[in-house]
Parts: C-alpha cells; structure tokens; sequence
C-alpha cells in the first residue's frame, strides 16, 4: 500500500532563531510591505527618507527605523539595525516578516472559527487539524496545477509533493487556540500552485453557491476546469467540519508582485458548515465520474504472487514512465506472468498496457496484456538486480497475497 507522503512543513521550534537575511540584499520597500500586513504600525518618521514601525499589541521599548530607500548612506546600516532587532523580537509576526524576506513568497492563512477558550492543551490538536487541511488544500493546488481532473487518487502525487518541499509554516499560533495557520509558498517553484488554488477556491465557493440556491450540481462539473477536484473539496471538509465557519486568504509576495490576470488584494474565500453536503456530494460524484485510462506502463517488477504453481498472478510494478502514479497492481494471465517472474530475476522492467482504473484511486491496472520485457543499459540492469537481492522477500512465486 502506498503511504501518504504529503510533506509535512515544520514551524522554527521557539528556541531557534529565525535566519537574517544579509541588509545588502534587502528591499526597504519589500521590507515595509511584509510589516505592514503583519500588522506593524508606521508611528511617524521623515516621509521620503525614514519610518518608526512599532509592533502589534505595543510591545514596550520595541520599534524598527526603516530607511525608505538605499539612497542614504546609512541605509544599509539601518537595516541592518531593524533585521537584528525583528530577529530578537518577542513578536510573533517579527519571524513571518523575516520568513517573508529570505524567500520571496506568496502567503496563505487559514482561519477557523471554533467556539472554545483559547490556549492550553486543546490548541494543539486543533492545530493539527488545521494543519492537515493546509497540507491538503495546497496538494489540490499542485495537482491541478499540473493536469486537470476531477479525481486524481495517485495521479501526479509525486511530482506534486515534490514541489511543496520548501513550503514553510508560520508560528504554531497557539495563542490563538490554535486556529489560525499561515504558510509561505515560494514564489520560485509554488506561484503556480498558489495561482492555480486561488483561481480553484473562487470556482468552488461559486459551486457551492450555485447548488445550495438551485440544487443542481452541473456547476461542479464546470468548475473541473478552473482546478475543482475531489482532493480540494475534502481538503475544505477537513477545514470546516467541526467549526462555525472557515476562510482562506492569500497575498501575493511584495517583491514578485501579483501574476497576470489577478488582482493585488485577492478576496478571501469563505466555507461554512452549511457548504459541507454539497461538498461531500461533488467529491462522491467526482469519483465516481473520473474515467478510466489507457495507458502503456513501463515498470520494475517489486513483488509477484498468485495462488498455486499455475494459473493468473497479481504484480506490483514500481512504475517508471508511462503513468503519474509511483506504484501499479496488475493481474496477469498465466503466461504473461510467467514473463514478468523471468523478466524480475534477470533484472529487467517490464512493459505492459491496460487501462488505469480510478476505482481504489488508479492504482489497479484492468485489462493487462502484450507484457514483454524492455531492455536497458548495463548500469540501471545492475540496479534493479541489486534491489531485486535485497528484497527477496518481496518474491512470492509460488504462494502469498502481494
């Protein structure tokens, strides 16, 4: 069985202080943006030359002097100055000023409106729900980013999860029970996630709207287009079950600007409880909708069983090209498995065509036939033999379920 590999970005832990970009490398501008939406307050200052930033919540003896330009000589001394002292800030919102600056980014918060007290032990699993939904929210992101469906099941997971390894998480915030979460997407290798989601939560919120006021559900199927998939809307039943309501909001990183076709202060997105049965019932329709495909898979054999000496096998095939899922299970004739067992002791892949079955989430190859083996070089030959005696448990010949 395949495990959920979706990454799972860690905050900074307290004790660990928050990298300094070097002030020879920072914008003033950019810099004044990022505190400004974290809610630092501009008290004053010579327009056109410095500002005074104080912090949320007036943390006493706390303020930055922040040049407006580097066209002063002491400018770069001054950043310098207000890098070090957001660094040794108390404040929550001086280490996502500094996050925002060591990796231009585009930024998305998640709030969940739920009725308890704040703080304590209870903060921390609603934080790990919070989480969860992040963390799948932005893998619905990255899929549709990368081919349109309505279901994806193991589809382009891989490639998906790849591209989500830098993204970074804000403090833990459990001062506020923790219900609110802001993650920060680098612009390099994330804007066509971070475009793609936003561009998918407005044609959802839209769907949604649509069928609680006509009861119709044709407005999900034309939102496939737009990125809607069964991925995205469990991800937001995960983020608004058990609350009053849940947003979403995202602001595009100061120092890339907004892309093409998108406004600089996007509207966040709104779900509330009321939203949940007609999501559940697109996600439901979106699998059962999702057509099979035909395929020609190209794979390394990883495991063979079948019950008795003669007769169909089941194979696993760790899947090389030819499909977007890591991991294939195939029922084989008698005499197609047989050439698969020969071609996984000489340690050579095999290739074979069918058509990828969205039931159990297109792992399942139906229809398999015409297996043959594919030769490769001399160097991947003695790579896949050494797996092959390193997992030799993995060979079930004769008996076993794969």
């Amino acid at each position: 069985m395949d495990r959920d590999r979706t990454p799972r970005p860690e905050a900074p832990r307290p004790d660990e202080p928050e990298p300094v970009p070097r002030p020879d490398q920072v914008d003033p501008a950019v810099l004044g943006a990022l505190l400004a939406r974290h809610g630092w307050r501009r008290r004053g200052g010579a327009r056109g030359r410095y500002a005074r930033w104080t912090p949320p919540g007036e943390l006493p003896g706390t303020s930055l002097l922040v040049p407006e330009s580097r066209d002063f000589p002491d400018s770069v001394d001054l950043l310098g100055e207000a890098l070090l002292a957001l660094a040794r800030s108390s404040a929550s919102s001086a280490r996502e000023v500094l996050t925002g600056l060591a990796v231009p980014s585009d930024e998305i918060r998640w709030w969940r409106e739920v009725p308890e007290s704040r703080g304590g032990p209870a903060a921390w699993p609603a934080q790990e729900r919070l989480r969860a939904a992040a963390r799948a929210t932005l893998l619905a992101g990255a899929l549709a980013s990368r081919a349109r469906a309505g279901y994806y099941g193991a589809r382009h997971r891989r490639a998906a999860e790849a591209s989500l390894e830098r993204v970074l998480t804000g403090p833990a915030g459990a001062a506020s029970g923790g219900h609110q979460l802001t993650v920060f997407v680098p612009v390099e290798d994330g804007r066509a996630t971070t475009a793609t989601l936003l561009r998918a939560l407005y044609a959802l919120r839209d769907a949604v709207d649509y069928q609680r006021a006509t009861g119709g559900m044709e407005a999900f199927d034309a939102a496939v287009a737009a990125g809607v998939s069964r991925e995205l809307t469990e991800a937001v039943v995960t983020l608004v079950q058990g609350t009053e309501g849940a947003r979403m909001a995202l602001e595009w990183s100061p120092a890339a600007g907004p892309p093409p076709g998108f406004s600089t202060r996007p509207e966040p997105v709104e779900f509330t409880p009321g939203d949940l049965p007609g999501l559940r019932e697109a996600g439901a329709r979106y699998v059962r909708d999702e057509p099979s495909v035909p395929v020609r898979v190209t794979g390394a054999v990883v495991r063979l069983g079948r019950a008795g000496p003669g007769g169909p096998g089941t194979v696993r095939l760790r899947v090389l090209a030819g499909a977007d899922v890591a991991r294939l299970r195939i029922v084989l004739d008698e005499d197609d498995y047989r050439i698969a067992g020969h071609a996984h002791l000489v340690g050579l892949p095999i290739r074979v065509s069918g058509r990828l079955e969205s039931r159990g989430g297109f792992r399942r190859l139906s229809g398999a036939g015409g297996v043959a083996p594919v030769r490769v070089d001399d160097a991947e030959r003695d790579r896949l033999l050494k797996s092959l005696h390193e997992n030799l448990d993995f060979f079930e010949e004769a008996c076993g379920e794969p």
